[in-house]
């Protein structure tokens, strides 16, 4: 099992300044802010980055930004994706990947391939790939379900095939991965509320949002999952749940941004066709964040 994806992996956010430009300084603050909260690796260009909206220029300069702050402290996944197979293939092989560990690469969207069609997408996704590949299953973004007996083929016919960020917010399909899959893959989670239960399971940890709002609870109660110590881990989980159905009430990542913007990471701006947190969402995250510093003082 790769080692160094066991634990809490962080889908990075782009902050941006009022006039929607990249905020570098907020971007390093946000580094320094989870690594030193106990995560174990970061996740970088996912869709949480608001990745869509961002030129080449400037997903370049969220590269370099979050490399010089990371210093090697912690391994790197970058998000390489899409729904045009040959784009992705081509992306892979231009580029240069040697400050990554692996890449995070989306099943196709829109075009709502078969699994069959998801197999080869990702069988042309491997053999480009200089670096390992861990896939990603999240149906509500893509319209398409990877299966567990895709993602097992995947597995036993590629070795830089090292795992799934499994987001499908399915815990049975979740059980069914885990107890198929070939020994050494990991099953990420890519749903923060059912994390916990995943991990329990045989899981490897998470690919999460909230782990960046509140890394030291939330990394540490996946570090107590890995370790089986699940009555440790349920009064973290129990602790922080609230604020897991808060961050997405309005979409990700407004919910997340108005966190960090109150923690005094970064503002909460996004880019259209997204939209801030409204006034209602941000008085109940600021409450929230009140109780638990109250909670865990």
């Amino acid at each position: 099992m790769n080692t160094k994806f066991l634990g809490t992996g962080v889908a990075l956010i782009t902050p941006f300044q009022q006039d929607k430009s990249v905020d570098v300084q907020a971007l390093e603050r946000l580094v320094n802010y989870v690594i030193e909260g106990g995560v174990e690796y970061l996740v970088v260009l996912g869709t949480t980055a608001e990745s869509a909206t961002l030129t080449k220029a400037e997903k370049e300069l969220v590269k370099s930004t979050i490399t010089r702050a990371n210093a090697g402290r912690v391994p790197m996944v970058l998000g390489v994706g899409g729904n045009n197979t040959a784009e992705v293939v081509e992306e892979l092989t231009s580029g240069e990947y040697g400050e990554y560990d692996a890449i995070l690469s989306v099943s196709p969207y829109y075009n709502k391939p078969t699994q069959e069609g998801i197999y080869q997408h990702f069988k042309a996704v491997s053999q480009a790939s200089p670096i390992p590949v861990i896939v990603y299953n999240v149906p509500g973004r893509t319209a398409s379900n990877m299966l567990p007996s895709t993602v097992v083929r995947l597995a036993k016919d590629f070795t830089n095939i090292i795992g799934i960020k499994e987001a499908a917010g399915d815990t049975v399909q979740a059980f069914r991965l885990i107890k198929d899959k070939p020994e050494g893959f990991l099953v990420i989670s890519g749903d923060d509320m059912i994390t916990l239960p995943m991990t329990l399971a045989g899981g490897a940890g998470v690919i999460s949002v909230i782990g960046q709002g509140l890394p030291r609870e939330f990394s540490q109660m996946v570090r107590y999952a890995l370790e089986g110590n699940a009555i440790e881990a349920s009064k973290l989980h129990y602790q922080i749940m609230e604020s897991i159905d808060l961050i997405f009430e309005e979409g990700n990542p407004a919910g997340i941004k108005s966190m960090l913007q109150q923690l005094g990471v970064c503002q909460d701006d996004v880019r259209l066709p997204l939209v801030g947190a409204t006034e209602s969402l941000q008085h109940k995250i600021a409450a929230f964040l009140k109780q638990l510093n109250q909670v865990t003082a």
